[in-house]
């Protein structure tokens, strides 16, 4: 050969050998870069090609497919009672992507996910369409639709777990919306999304994991448990030696109760009748750090994956001593999710065991083959098993003597433990109140339910009648009798 061809050919051998270098640099190295790229429009062509698998709540799919019509997109998603699920599904959308457990399962309920390699390569040779997995939730029915329409139209959320385990039982978020609603790709889809966006009411914002609240006098449960667990306290029914006029720490300002009889109260009675004095003074008694580890323990400060992230919830960990002191009554600085106050009442409920919370029992492939099966995982002991169930005895008597009243079940053999908050916000606490309640029901096998529920606001309820035991209360006790009927 001579020179000059054989230049032509090593230049083309080269030219051939960058093609299949480039060519494989863009299936193997940037395969995974490309397939997340939000402009890579044939990934989403290819994730409503066939129908999705389901979420299932009680065996039962609480989502569809139809086909769309659409030549691009075959399939879109439709949800059974879409309002009352979406806090738990989230949406897919074939013009908006995808979140929550949509988003975070997709791989399983598109069929793309590695663990169906085998289903898919089966399909190919029987001839079988394609087929998604199903999610498999730990909700309940029944509590689910109790929480929805407890809420009504109120603004709040409700979250309900099952101590022993960390199941979510109930995940409800209100004013809500109907994924159905924009789940395609047309222009009635898109004024869909833009109504919702322009909502200031934020119906798409899920409030049982994602807004932070502050807490007001449910959080005295946690004052509680530190003063009991750092030697504060150890009698529940003696008195506290609280002054009526008890100054906040660096200030000359009274705390102000809103209760009368507070004054040396015992523990256990100044829950009942929800005492600022008694928890401010138990606060800066148990001091900052000790208050900082305790809230730590049951979860603050840190977020938390249900596999859906929830907020993380606030303790100071640096404010001086009033301003601890304050935070100890759940006001200053606290702040924090429903999912992080029903964690604070399972834990207690619990004799003292945290679990963690979860709402995904198991993945399942196609054929209904188990491809991953969660089990309970303790997170913390925040307390001792004694101190629960002083924590206990003092949230049972809130029920049955204080605040709390509108939630006792008056059912044969069941104990409701409970405490009512009305949290303070705004400049100069202007802002209407929010209505807090956390609860438990118990019977001799234990804890089936705890329940948190806030009520961010609801429209034609005067200001001096927003209160945990009025508006919050009776939405919990509705959840724990729905808990308590399914299991016999």
């Amino acid at each position: 050969m001579n020179k000059p061809l054989r230049r032509v050919a090593i230049f083309c051998g080269l030219l051939v050998l960058s093609l299949l270098l480039r060519d494989n640099w863009l299936q193997f190295v940037r395969a995974d870069e490309l397939n997340a790229n939000s402009n890579n429009r044939r990934i989403q062509i290819e994730r409503y090609s066939n129908e999705r698998g389901n979420i299932i709540v009680d065996g039962k799919p609480v989502t569809g497919s139809v086909d769309s019509g659409d030549k691009f997109y075959k399939y879109k998603r439709t949800y059974v009672d879409g309002p009352m699920w979406a806090p738990v599904t989230g949406f897919a959308s074939q013009a908006y992507d995808a979140n929550q457990i949509e988003k975070i399962e997709d791989g399983i309920l598109t069929g793309n996910d590695d663990r169906l390699f085998f289903d898919r390569t089966l399909a190919m040779f029987t001839g079988e369409k394609k087929k998604g997995g199903d999610v498999v939730t730990t909700l309940s029915g029944a509590a689910q639709k109790a929480a929805y329409k407890g809420l009504g139209s109120k603004i709040g959320a409700v979250v309900a777990i099952e101590p022993k385990t960390g199941k979510i039982l109930a995940m409800a978020s209100t004013p809500s919306y109907d994924p159905s609603s924009f789940s395609g790709y047309s222009g009635k889809d898109e004024k869909a999304w833009v109504a919702l966006e322009n909502d200031k009411n934020k119906p798409k914002l899920n409030r049982a994991l994602r807004e932070i609240y502050p807490p007001g006098s449910v959080f005295k449960v946690v004052t509680a448990a530190a003063a009991l667990e750092n030697g504060k306290v150890s009698d529940i029914n003696a008195p506290t030696d609280t002054p009526e006029g008890w100054k906040i720490p660096l200030s000359n300002r009274e705390m102000v109760n809103h209760a009368r009889g507070c004054a040396n109260t015992s523990l256990i009675h100044a829950l009942e009748i929800s005492c600022n004095s008694v928890f401010a003074k138990l606060g800066d008694d148990v001091g900052r750090d000790k208050m900082v580890e305790m809230a730590e323990k049951f979860g603050f400060n840190a977020e938390q994956f249900t596999p859906v992230r929830s907020s993380a919830s606030v303790f100071d960990k640096k404010s001086d001593r009033g301003g601890n002191a304050l935070s100890s009554i759940g006001q200053f600085n606290t702040a924090t999710t429903p999912l992080q106050m029903a964690m604070v009442t399972a834990a207690i409920a619990n004799d003292g065991k945290l679990m963690k919370p979860y709402m995904i029992d198991q993945l399942r492939a196609p054929n209904l083959d188990v491809i991953k099966q969660n089990e309970p995982e303790e997170m913390s002991r925040p307390v001792s098993p004694e101190t629960a169930q002083k924590l206990q005895q003092m949230m049972e008597s809130v029920v049955t003597k204080g605040t709390g009243g509108n939630a006792d079940l008056h059912m044969d053999g069941v104990k409701v433990g409970g405490k009512t908050g009305t949290a303070q916000h705004g400049e100069k606490n202007a802002k209407r109140p929010y209505a807090w309640f956390i609860s438990y029901a118990k019977t001799s096998e234990g804890s089936p339910v705890a329940v948190a529920v806030v009520v961010e606001d609801s429209a034609g309820t005067d200001r001096e009648d927003i209160t945990g035991g009025g508006l919050a209360a009776p939405i919990a006790k509705a959840v724990m009798q729905a808990v308590l009927k399914t299991r016999g």
